[in-house]
């Protein structure tokens, strides 16, 4: 066995079966040694701030808060910490998003082992490394044109069926005021209309429901 020092790993996801599975698999490899596991964004950050692990392994979907949130934390603590996305959303909203805060890279559940491996050890050795179909989605994304918080609320309601007169209720807006809005969300999103807003803001991970 090598005598060098292992790859010290904290994984979190808040699927017991998941984050049970991917140890298992991970304890295997002789470089490598998963020190805890968490399944909640507050068990993230304690977790990494009590045995700051050579790489944390995340899930973006947690119950008490987002992954995204988390990395911003940690690296606002410490910008050397290393953290791997390990996901099922596949929006390049929400990928740009986890590179943005810092991830090293971003990988989804549905990819192989090696690659996980792969990233693993990239991020340890303070390498970004991301898998070709991540990096192909990305080289893809439109330039950004950012949604306002306001807007984001409108489109959250336009996807659940509302009217632009029952938008305005529930946000205490006029209607002339939810039109401008709904118009400026369909021009930041290339499309003609509001089905295809909706269409474009769920495939991009722009909104969730």
């Amino acid at each position: 066995m090598s005598t060098r020092a292992r790859i010290r790993v904290v994984i979190v996801d808040d699927h017991a079966v998941v984050r049970q599975g991917v140890a298992s698999l991970l304890e295997g490899e002789e470089d490598i040694e998963v020190v805890a596991e968490g399944g909640s964004a507050g068990e993230a950050l304690a977790l990494c701030r009590k045995h700051e692990p050579d790489v944390m392994l995340l899930d973006l979907r947690l119950p008490d808060g987002s992954g995204v949130d988390v990395i911003r934390t940690l690296l606002a603590e410490q910008p050397e910490r290393r953290i791997v996305v390990l996901s099922t959303y596949d929006g390049d909203e929400d990928i740009f998003r986890a590179l943005e805060a810092g991830a090293r890279s971003y990988l989804l559940k549905n990819m192989s082992y090696q690659q996980i491996l792969d990233a693993l050890r990239a991020a340890h050795a303070g390498e970004r490394r991301l898998p070709r179909e991540i990096a192909r989605r990305m080289s893809e994304r439109p330039p950004a044109r950012s949604l306002s918080s306001r807007e984001l609320e409108v489109l959250r309601l336009v996807a659940q069926g509302e009217s632009n007169k029952a938008i305005a209720s529930a946000l205490g807006l006029t209607e002339g005021t939810v039109k401008t809005h709904v118009a400026h969300i369909l021009t930041k999103l290339a499309v003609d209309d509001r089905t295809a807003a909706v269409t474009v803001a769920l495939q991009r991970g722009i909104i969730k429901i």
